[in-house]
């Protein structure tokens, strides 16, 4: 059973706090509407059911939804997501060759793999499907962010010259920092190399990454830094 308080409900920042038997706090911060999850140990899988429970739908238009299955290219002359406030971060990187290395970069992306890191990490039994829920738990500081999203496609392709690709794109619900969508995709391509890509458009969702907005998009590139290292080092475990 969780415990709950809030403090000052009549400003317009709330803070509530759900207690677990084992004294690992969640926090959920709100803004008007707008919350935000924290958690001072790093959240447990009953602890992140519990942030998913309590999230919204999606929290960006629904024209936008599947967006990032579009090549950057069409994302960059969107002149209406860019009106809106939306950012693209982008990062594309050759991470090995041929089929074998092609299937091990779809067996980590299906694995969570990719967020196989110390600061960042996703529960590795969450499916890779359609319609599925999950939270992204990060390190900021002192407390754990917990951030919820929900996998709005997932596409694999395969052709006789030697190309194939897998990819998954995810959708931030209510109670994210931020509004948007991130792709990652791992392609086989015709000069039989392996690129490992993350696509995403985003804009603040709440008040505390509209004030650390510029940290937040230099945690973005540090984390398509560290996702590529961590899909490497399962691609090449001897050199890691």
């Amino acid at each position: 059973m969780f415990s709950f308080f809030s403090f000052e409900p009549k400003t317009q920042l709330e803070l509530h706090r759900y207690e677990s038997k084992k004294l690992n706090f969640i926090f959920f911060v709100q803004h008007n509407k707008e919350m935000v999850f924290l958690c001072w140990a790093r959240p447990s899988p009953q602890e992140q059911k519990s942030c998913i429970d309590r999230s919204g739908a999606f929290n960006y238009d629904a024209k936008y939804r599947g967006a990032t299955a579009k090549p950057l290219s069409c994302l960059k002359e969107d002149k209406e997501l860019s009106h809106e406030g939306f950012a693209l971060n982008h990062a594309r990187v050759l991470v090995g060759s041929g089929i074998e290395a092609y299937e091990k970069g779809k067996n980590a992306l299906q694995a969570w793999r990719h967020f196989g890191l110390n600061w960042a990490f996703v529960d590795p039994k969450t499916p890779v499907q359609n319609g599925a829920k999950f939270c992204v738990c990060v390190k900021e500081f002192l407390p754990w962010v917990m951030m919820p999203l929900k996998v709005v496609y997932v596409d694999e392709k395969s052709t006789k010259q030697s190309k194939a690709s897998f990819c998954f794109g995810s959708g931030t619900l209510q109670g994210h920092l931020l509004a948007g969508e991130e792709r990652f995709s791992i392609e086989l391509d015709e000069n039989d190399q392996v690129w490992y890509e993350i696509l995403s458009f985003s804009k603040p969702a709440h008040v505390l990454s509209f004030i650390g907005y510029p940290y937040v998009m230099l945690r973005q590139k540090y984390f398509s830094h560290q996702s590529t290292n961590a899909v490497l080092k399962h691609l090449n475990p001897l050199q890691s």
